[in-house]
């Protein structure tokens, strides 16, 4: 038995790595599935995409197939259930229309499968009257009408309800229009009365509002007129007070100075001061004029009196000054 040694374990490794390495060298080139050395992968990408496109292009199309034909698949089954309704409907239909019209008892034909209907049917005839009878049954002949008085007495009837219904309605039609217009002539009328109501009520009422501007414009032209003649009463008042009050301090003016002259030339003039009292003592007191001011009609100088000089006032004044 030969003992491994490392140097055994070291080479062995070696070994089989180089023979690894070769067997992949050789898949590489002898494996064609595999081979890559002197090809252009890029071109093999790109037909590798194209054929996946190719593929999915191909598979929308049969799923696109496939979902027409499922559709075209539905529609059939719609139809064929549709036609299938029809068809029950028609059956239907045609059995009722049978029952209702084709009753054993109204229709001519022979029916096969009950070959014993005509043994259970009624009499042939059962009077003139009768609604199986035909004009092949030689019930009636041409010509003979046996109910003709019954239907010209019920037509007559019938017209002479239709001539009073139609005059019913005439006479109806007529109190109706004549009903519209004695409405539309009444309310004319009142229309027209109304009117005229309006008319006269507004010529009043411009006549009321003429006589009242009237009044007023005379009442307010006499008050004018008052006004005035007040105003020129107070005037005149005024003035004639003002003439006799000058006249009057006039008249003591000059009386006074006469006095003063008649005593300058006695006295001199150093003893006019002191013959002032005297003088006062000698003139006569002259009474003074009242005027009603508290009362504040026919004022001379105004509504207050202000500026009007007083005659005693006036006169004391150049005395004082004297």
């Amino acid at each position: 038995m030969d003992i491994v040694q490392p140097n055994d374990l070291e080479q062995s490794f070696c070994v089989a790595r180089r023979r690894h390495a070769e067997l992949c060298r050789q898949n590489q080139i002898f494996n064609a599935r595999n081979r890559i050395l002197g090809g252009d992968t890029k071109t093999w990408d790109i037909q590798v995409c194209d054929r996946k496109i190719k593929e999915a292009t191909e598979k929308a199309r049969h799923e696109t197939f496939a979902a027409e034909l499922r559709r075209n698949d539905k529609m059939m089954c719609i139809l064929e259930n549709r036609e299938r309704r029809g068809r029950r409907h028609l059956c239907k239909a045609l059995r009722d229309f049978q029952q209702s019209f084709q009753k054993p008892e109204t229709r001519r034909e022979f029916d096969l499968l009950d070959p014993l209907a005509r043994r259970r049917e009624f009499p042939a005839r059962q009077g003139d009257s009768d609604a199986r009878n035909t004009v092949s049954g030689m019930q009636r002949f041409m010509g003979e009408d046996l109910n003709f008085h019954a239907r010209q007495r019920f037509q007559q009837e019938q017209n002479r309800e239709w001539f009073l219904q139609q005059q019913r309605e005439w006479e109806k039609a007529r109190a109706d229009q004549k009903r519209a217009e004695d409405l539309y002539t009444e309310a004319w009328l009142q229309s027209d009365q109304t009117a005229q109501n309006l008319q006269h009520r507004e010529r009043a009422t411009r006549r009321a509002v003429s006589a009242a501007v009237k009044q007023f414009n005379k009442t307010q032209r006499l008050q004018e007129e008052e006004r005035q003649r007040d105003a020129d009463w107070d005037r005149q008042r005024v003035e004639r007070a003002r003439a006799e009050v000058l006249c009057e301090r006039q008249q003591r003016r000059q009386q006074r100075d006469l006095s003063l002259a008649t005593l300058t030339r006695i006295r001199p003039l150093r003893t006019h001061f002191l013959l002032l009292p005297v003088l006062r003592s000698l003139l006569p007191e002259q009474p003074r004029p009242v005027l009603d001011v508290s009362s504040g009609e026919h004022t001379p100088f105004g509504e207050a009196g202000a500026g009007v000089p007083v005659p005693g006032a006036a006169m004391t004044e150049p005395q004082a000054g004297v």
